[in-house]
């Protein structure tokens, strides 16, 4: 199993939208490195949903329950669909995440700018920790 990070901007899409809907198709990414981590993404993968903008912070974690195919909204990018696993008992927040040093070399940490980002074992562990 591999894990990854996407984004959303509660205002836009929220994980109580997703526990609501209990499936989504993660559309709406154009950035090229997002788009060959949407690729990457096989059925079964643990994805932590972070909400941006407002609240910066992971706030549960879904699953890939389809692996990519072309976005609906435009055929040239990359969509997966994801369904929700757990909200995390504490969300987990951007800020905590750079404080701790083992995290540092996290893409989300690294590279905040991408919506879709691939998250290590270690890493994914940490946070989950962090989350308890």
């Amino acid at each position: 199993m591999n894990y990854w990070l996407a984004k959303s901007e509660p205002s836009a899409y929220s994980w109580e939208e997703l526990l609501k809907d209990k499936k989504t198709a993660w559309t709406g990414v154009r950035n090229y490195a997002a788009r060959l981590h949407l690729n990457a993404m096989k059925k079964g993968d643990h994805v932590f949903f972070y909400h941006s903008n407002e609240g910066l912070c992971i706030v549960g974690i879904a699953k890939v329950v389809k692996e990519a195919y072309p976005d609906p909204t435009d055929k040239e990018w990359t969509a997966v669909d994801i369904a929700p696993v757990e909200t995390l008992k504490k969300p987990v927040a951007l800020a905590q995440m750079k404080a701790e040093k083992k995290l540092a070399g996290m893409a989300l940490i690294r590279i905040g700018r991408l919506s879709v980002s691939p998250v290590s074992k270690a890493e994914y562990d940490i946070i989950i920790k962090m989350s308890r």
